[in-house]
């Protein structure tokens, strides 16, 4: 049982709540059973699991996560490597999975500049249930496997393919861009969405920049009747598109 917070393997995990480790190591910590277990679910490689026996009461009973290997760890070993406040008993180191964009892809969502890492993970979350094929991320500010993302994701990272983009490449997929900008002159509603489609969504409070606007082939605004809000969050304005999106495909069909 490891029980010194001077341990390498300690520090190994704190390295990697950082988003520059994560890249250059292709790692990522997945925290709590519902996650590992998710992960695993996924087909995920798990490099090592820590598990503290007394945060988890059922351990031993044999419903733990199946990852291996397993390393022992104190509460207050655990309570170090944790990101949350309070930590759940178990974390797993992760590889993180190499996705590409699916061929032909039929609905996407572009998410640009997205400050907050709890709002790319709600908007990966968005996206699954939407039945999207990926979520493309540009600009991006926060990676989808910090530790906020992937909670807010409830485990959606692992499943949908998410990859990086940029305008260039955003502008030429054979799908028509639709981009969320308030103020535009038509309504959500009012565009069709039954072809192949990629909604582009800015954090609200920027928005997309003129280059991201320039690529759409057209901008559309979601109607707001309410005189104190002047914008919906990226993951609220996502799902309103997304969904707008399979309400016409399920109609057609």
């Amino acid at each position: 049982m490891i029980t010194s917070l001077d341990n390498p393997r300690v520090k190994e995990v704190l390295r990697l709540r950082k988003s520059r480790e994560r890249r250059q190591s292709g790692l990522f910590v997945a925290e709590g059973p519902r996650e590992v277990e998710r992960a695993l679910a996924a087909g995920l490689r798990v490099v090592a699991t820590y598990v503290a026996p007394e945060l988890l009461p059922g351990w031993g009973s044999g419903h733990e996560p199946t990852a291996t290997p397993t390393e022992e760890v104190s509460a207050r070993v655990l309570a170090k490597m944790a990101y949350r406040a309070e930590p759940e008993g178990v974390l797993a180191i992760v590889e993180i999975p190499e996705r590409g964009l699916p061929p032909q892809p039929s609905l996407l969502l572009v998410a640009v500049g997205i400050e907050k890492p709890g709002n790319l993970g709600a908007m990966a979350r968005t996206a699954d249930a939407a039945g999207a094929d990926a979520l493309l991320v540009g600009d991006a500010n926060v990676d989808p496997w910090n530790p906020n993302a992937i909670r807010a994701s409830t485990g959606a990272v692992f499943t949908l393919p998410i990859v990086e983009t940029t305008v260039a490449a955003t502008r030429a997929l054979a799908a028509q861009k639709v981009a969320a900008v308030v103020g535009a002159p038509r309504a959500h509603t009012d565009e069709r969405y039954t072809d192949p489609t990629a909604f582009l969504v800015g954090a609200e409070d920027a928005g997309l920049s003129a280059t991201w606007q320039e690529i759409a082939d057209r901008s559309v605004e979601i109607p707001m009747r309410g005189a104190a809000a002047d914008s919906l969050n990226a993951s609220t304005a996502a799902a309103v598109l997304l969904f707008e999106a399979v309400r016409q495909r399920r109609a057609a069909t």
